[in-house]
Order: structure tokens, then sequence, then C-alpha cells
């Protein structure tokens, strides 16, 4: 998967050879799996002018073979060094630069990559990789609409049910257990947070009644390694009409936000607008207004006041702007999209204030 765009960026900058690598993580690393589709430990090899090479393990190597797309698997032996191995696959050529991802690169792995090419000096080509990323495929569009299918089908399911819910652990327990029926995993810990709770962006449920007030439940699924990401707030008791009006605020900002989104306007603006929009609240939106998703929940592009991108064609990204009341109530509200000439939202689950009767 784009592995001649990278190459093409390599021979410009005059990169030798690009090493992506998962070497002491069960979890893929996103990079080294968009090149690959292996979810396994192993270096990906990407000289600027050949074709690409795996290097795993032994006990990884069937894994390898039956899930990447790279055609050349090696294994590297039990005695010896992995990267003077790997420097050995070159021959006598000399490796002057070497791309690598800075951000997943440990003290402990750059130097040994040293050591295994003398003299060569690294490159971080790990943004350049965030930004392939940010655009995306046909295929991982379409594994990115029906890992929503399946999260909105989750989403509509737990608020139907949430009379049901004594605790917010019990909310984020429902959540959890419809996520392994569907054959997912969760990316990332659900967010229950209500009545006080709300007003921490990245509230933990506890083992608590759910207050009431409003409650906000953020929450998404992994599905073939791609990642969702949606957050409603629903209303616990009877809403005051401050609370509606306050409510339905926010909800025209961010619909106003979405309405603003086209080819080639930057991310920045966007984040602007909306503290303009939010007025006297500004000063409560306390985090960006949105993200990158993809293989991972936080990618490119960003969507905060210093954020340099700009709103390409297969971009999917969220826009979640939200006000935190220290000690009073939160609300968000979150939808995904996918920019394609036009936007394309992912996230179909009502956002229409939903009262759950206590």
């Amino acid at each position: 998967m784009k592995i001649k765009e990278l190459q093409k960026y390599l021979r410009q900058q005059k990169v030798d050879v690009a090493l992506l690598m998962n070497l002491h993580s069960i979890e893929a690393n996103p990079n080294l799996y968009y090149f690959t589709q292996y979810e396994g430990n192993g270096v990906l090899v990407i000289p600027s002018s050949s074709s690409p090479l795996l290097v795993v393990p032994d006990m990884e190597a069937e894994r390898a073979r039956r899930t990447s797309t790279i055609k050349t698997i090696k294994t590297w032996p039990k005695k010896g060094r992995l990267f003077v191995e790997i420097k050995k696959l070159f021959g006598k050529k000399r490796i002057k630069t070497i791309g690598v991802d800075a951000a997943s690169l440990s003290l402990l792995l750059s130097k040994a990559i040293k050591k295994g090419f003398q003299g060569g000096r690294f490159t971080d080509i790990g943004e350049y990789c965030r930004c392939l990323r940010a655009v995306k495929t046909k295929e991982e569009i379409a594994l990115i609409k029906k890992a929503f299918s399946i999260t909105n089908v989750i989403v509509n399911s737990t608020i139907k049910n949430f009379k049901k819910f004594k605790t917010e652990q019990d909310v984020a327990t429902f959540l959890r257990i419809e996520t392994i029926k569907n054959g997912c995993e969760l990316s990332f810990p659900p967010i229950v947070a209500s009545g006080k709770n709300a007003a921490m962006p990245h509230y933990s449920p506890q083992h608590v009644p759910l207050q009431n007030g409003f409650c906000v439940v953020d929450f998404g699924i992994k599905y073939n390694g791609y990642c969702t990401d949606i957050t409603r707030t629903v209303f616990l008791g009877k809403p005051s009409e401050r609370d509606i009006g306050l409510y339905n605020f926010i909800l025209r900002a961010q619909e106003k936000s979405i309405s603003l989104i086209q080819k080639g306007i930057k991310t920045a603006f966007l984040y602007k607008q909306m503290q303009k929009d939010l007025r006297h609240y500004a000063r409560f939106f306390t985090h960006g207004l949105g993200h990158g998703v993809g293989l991972e929940i936080h990618e490119l592009p960003n969507l905060s006041l210093n954020s340099k991108e700009k709103i390409g064609n297969n971009m999917t990204f969220t826009i979640e702007p939200g006000i935190y009341i220290p000690g009073k109530f939160g609300i968000r509200i979150e939808d995904t999209v996918l920019f394609t000439n036009k936007v394309d939202v992912l996230t179909k689950v009502s956002k229409k204030l939903m009262v759950i009767a206590k």
C-alpha cells in the first residue's frame, strides 16, 4: 500500500533505506501494518530503489507468509545481531542515510541500528508516513464504512437500553460486550461520564450510580485494524429549558462546522471558527475540534489552533466540539466524517437530545 510513493519520497530525500519495525510490542505498529497488513513482530526493510522485504523471527514466519502483502519474507537467526544481519542483505553497498519513524524508536533500538549500519545517519520519515495514511485508499474507505456501520448499531442499541443501566460501568460493560459480539475490539476504553463527571473530557467510568443531568458517552471499535469514534450526550432525568437550549446551541455549532468543510480549507480555520461560534463558552472548550481516524484513533489531520493541515479528498476525521463546566456538567457531540469532494457523515446516530427518564 503506497510503497512506491514512499520510495519516491526516499529518493527525493536521498534516503537509502527505510526501516519500519515492531519489535517489543504485542500491538501492531500502524506504519508497519499500513505497508504490510502484518500485525506481528518484525522489521520492514524498504530500499529506495528495489523491492521491499519483511524480516521476522522464526515463530512469526508462517503468519507473515499468510498475511503480509510483502512477497519477500526472511527470518533472522537466533544467533547474531538483527541489524547486522539486515545490513548483510545489502552486500557491500554503503548505507549512508536510514529512514525511521522517530516517534516509535527507543534509545536501545537506535543504538542497535547504529551498530548494524556503522556510519549511517538517521532521518525521520514518520511524519511523511502519517501524511500518506491520512489519505485513505478505496480499500480503506470500504473497511472504515463497515466499521462505522457496526459502531452505529452498537451505539443505537446502547441508547435504546439506557433505562436498564444503573451505573456508569454498566454502560461501559454493555459497549464492551456488544463490541465483542460483533467480532471487534475497542479502539479505546469507553468514556461514560454522567452529571458532574461529564466536566472531565477523558473521564473513566466508575462503579457509581448514573447521575442526573448530561451524560457523555464516547465510544469506538476497531474492525480489521481500522478505528471508529463517536460521542453522544444524553440527558438523564428532566432537562430544563436552559439545558435544552445549551445542548442545541452546541449542536448548531457542530453542524455549522461540518457544513464549512471543503477541499483545501485549513483545519486551523475550522477550529478558530468554532471558538467564535461558541462565543463566551469558548473558554470551556478545552481540546481540539477533531482528529483523523484510521489505523490509529488519533492521526492526521489535526483540527486544532496550530494545525498546519488542510482538508483533502479521502480523509476521515472527527468534528467534536464540547464545553466542560468544572464541578457542574459537560456536553460533547462528535461525528466522524469522510470527505470525498463532499462530506459523508459516517456516524449515523441521532443527535437530537435524547432524554432518559429516571
